[in-house]
């Protein structure tokens, strides 16, 4: 029997990067789910037309440039030559008129887009134009910002509803997945593509040159977290996404590794309710709950008693920008039982089960749920407690069932603080009904306010919308704001070229 070369082998090990994922990968569509699990993937499979650097300004990626004409109400992007699909297929301005069309349908700036937009159309092979109704300035961060843009596929997969899952994962990106290699729960591969065709420029922020530099990326679902910790210090696993904040102080005693917050901004808690189904359709139990939310108890869960590992926010917009307010959020300063447990006995309340999913293999979300179910269980509601992996939640929240059809009452999730600064990539403040992020809240004032804000004259306009949003949010509650924590990632010394950006990302990263 012939053994193989060792030296191969550990040329092999050398280009393989070993990943704890932030939770376990069960969609492979961006446009289909907001897991940020998923976004992570998009970045490795799929390339964008624009995206945003380190100050969130949009710059060209896989187009070559844009043209604005017509006063603005004319957008001509054009593709850089020599651009492939995994297939071998190449990239056409129809495959990213259709990808633009279905990310449109759901995502909360593209929306905002569709609305403006009276003609989406591929001009030739690699140009495609906007025409407009007005214009609209802020296209190519719409199409480019770093949560949920739009991610370019085949036309044949781009044309699928967009209520509907892509089980495909072709894209143009810097890797392949590989889908014979995934077992989710467990384990999920992609490799290089070798006829990607980077931008020759240095990354900034998400911009800039994709240089995949590594053979193969294998994320491995650990969801122990002693048991990452332990693979990290041991050189079995080489990067840690979402490290426990309770282990930081072990992995930081080891000369091997290195942790660091590696995103700009700090992440921030999210409690959202379920709009549709009683008891959280009734504004007086949402803001029963809400009177009786100390943002600082969900951080210790999370981060520990230090208050340098996170702050209260308690507004909508990312604390420190420029539409940052606390305007109406007393609601959430009065962080007292008594005065909720009255508010809620006040509501109508009749004793509705409230179903709150926790997952129970992301301990971060996993802690802000908990400290909500004690909460909610204090003040008097009927709570019962679903502990299933994120994989599931993920699935299941997309419900729009009564609980006693397999729905639910309350998730969590996290954002990103650069994702939540101005009312167009909100997610959670989008009150659309129907079309809004999951939980569904209906609220016309909202909806108003965030047109309004799109054709805001000055800053002063824009920073006076934005507290009129902050405080109509806190009076109808879409959803509870948390506050933030700052979430470090750890890897070995070995591993180059880490860089700060808006989502984690894997590209321009080797291993020596």
């Amino acid at each position: 029997m012939q053994l193989p070369r060792p030296g191969l082998a550990q040329g092999s090990a050398a280009r393989t990067l070993r990943v704890v994922p932030q939770a376990n990968l069960t969609s492979l569509d961006p446009v289909w789910t907001t897991a940020v699990v998923t976004r992570n993937h998009a970045y490795l499979v799929y390339d964008q037309i624009c995206a945003v650097d380190s100050t969130n300004t949009p710059r060209p990626q896989m187009a070559e440039g844009w043209e604005i004409g017509q006063d603005g109400r004319e957008w001509v992007f054009t593709l850089r030559s020599g651009l492939r699909f995994h297939d071998n297929e190449a990239v056409r301005a129809q495959d990213c008129v259709a990808s633009l069309k279905r990310w449109m349908v759901r995502d909360v700036f593209g929306q905002a887009l569709a609305a403006q937009t009276d003609e989406l159309a591929a001009l030739d092979d690699r140009r495609f134009r906007f025409r407009l109704k007005k214009p609209f300035p802020f296209l190519a961060l719409a199409i480019g910002k770093s949560q949920n843009p739009c991610f370019v596929m085949p036309e044949r997969l781009a044309v699928t509803d967009p209520f509907q899952q892509v089980r495909d994962a072709t894209g143009s990106g810097p890797f392949r997945f590989v889908a014979g290699e995934w077992n989710p729960g467990q384990t999920a591969v992609w490799q290089k593509f070798d006829a990607y065709q980077p931008r020759q420029e240095e990354p900034n922020g998400l911009a800039g040159g994709r240089m995949p530099r590594l053979d193969r990326i294998v994320w491995t679902v650990i969801s122990d977290a002693s048991t990452a910790a332990s693979a990290m210090v041991n050189g079995e696993q080489d990067y840690w996404e979402y490290p426990l904040h309770d282990l930081l102080p072990v992995l930081r005693r080891s000369r091997d590794l290195v942790v660091e917050q590696r995103l700009l901004e700090g992440t921030y808690g999210v409690l959202r309710f379920n709009h549709l189904h009683p008891p959280f359709n009734n504004l007086a139990v949402r803001r029963a709950v809400a009177m009786a939310v100390d943002q600082r108890d969900y951080l210790r869960a999370v981060a520990g008693d230090d208050p340098k590992g996170w702050g209260t926010c308690e507004g909508v917009f990312t604390c420190g920008t420029s539409l940052a307010s606390e305007r109406g959020s007393e609601i959430l300063k009065t962080r007292n039982l008594d005065r909720a447990k009255a508010a809620l006995r006040e509501s109508g309340y009749a004793g509705e089960k409230v179903v709150l999913i926790a997952p129970s293999d992301y301990p971060q979300i996993n802690a802000l749920s908990l400290v909500t179910a004690d909460l909610m269980t204090r003040i008097g509601l009927n709570v019962e407690v679903i502990s299933a992996d994120w994989g599931t939640v993920v699935q299941r929240r997309a419900s729009k069932e009564p609980v006693e059809r397999g729905g639910w009452s309350v998730v969590h999730t996290t954002s990103s603080g650069s994702d939540l600064g101005v009312p167009t990539i909100h997610l959670f403040l989008r009150a659309n009904g129907p079309n809004a992020w999951f939980g569904w809240p209906q609220d016309e004032q909202i909806e108003t306010l965030r047109a309004q804000w799109l054709d805001a004259k000055d800053e002063a306009e824009s920073t006076r919308i934005g507290a009129a949003l902050n405080a109509r949010a806190m009076e109808v509650l879409p959803y509870v704001p948390l506050g933030f924590y700052w979430q470090p990632s750890a890897w070995r010394r070995n591993v180059t070229g880490v860089f700060r950006a808006p989502a984690t990302v894997f590209w321009n990263i080797a291993k020596n």
